[in-house]
C-alpha cells in the first residue's frame, strides 16, 4: 500500500516539476502561435511554396479570431519566458531531465519560435503587401 502511495506522490511531484511547467507553457505558446498564424501566414507560405487550392481560402475564416487567439497566446508565452529566464532555478537531481541542457534548449527554442510566429501574425498587415 505504501508503494502505491509513494508512486502517486512521485507522479504528483513530476507533474508539478518546473521543467514540465516550462515545457507545457512553451507547448501552449506554440499551439496558440500556429492558430494565430493559420489565417494569414500559413496561406501566404503555402502559396509562396506553390501549393494552391480552394481550401486555402477557408483558412481566412479564422481572421476574426486572430486578436483573441493572439492575446490568449501571450499569457502562456509570457509565463513561459518568466519561468525560463527570470524565475530562480530549483536544484535538479543529477541525471534527471531538468539537469540536462537539452531540456532548457528545447523549451527556449519553442518559446522563441512562438514569439516569432505571433509577431509575424500580428504585423502581417504591414509586411504582407511587400510580397504582392
Amino acid at each position: 500500500m505504501n508503494e502505491i502511495a509513494g508512486e502517486i506522490i512521485n507522479s504528483t511531484e513530476a507533474a508539478t516539476h518546473p521543467a514540465r511547467r516550462e515545457g507545457g507553457l512553451a507547448a501552449l505558446s506554440v499551439i496558440g502561435a500556429f492558430l494565430a498564424s493559420a489565417c494569414c501566414i500559413v496561406p501566404l507560405v503555402l502559396v509562396t511554396l506553390g501549393v494552391s487550392g480552394a481550401w486555402i481560402g477557408n483558412l481566412t475564416m479564422l481572421e476574426p479570431f486572430k486578436p483573441y487567439i493572439s492575446t490568449a497566446t501571450l499569457v502562456p508565452l509570457g509565463l513561459g519566458f518568466w519561468q525560463v529566464y527570470f524565475k530562480a532555478k530549483p536544484a535538479c537531481e543529477p541525471g534527471s531531465y531538468c539537469a540536462r541542457p537539452q531540456s532548457s534548449m528545447i523549451t527556449k527554442t519553442a518559446l522563441w519560435v512562438a514569439t516569432i510566429l505571433i509577431a509575424l501574425a500580428v504585423t502581417i498587415g504591414w509586411w504582407a503587401p511587400l510580397f504582392y
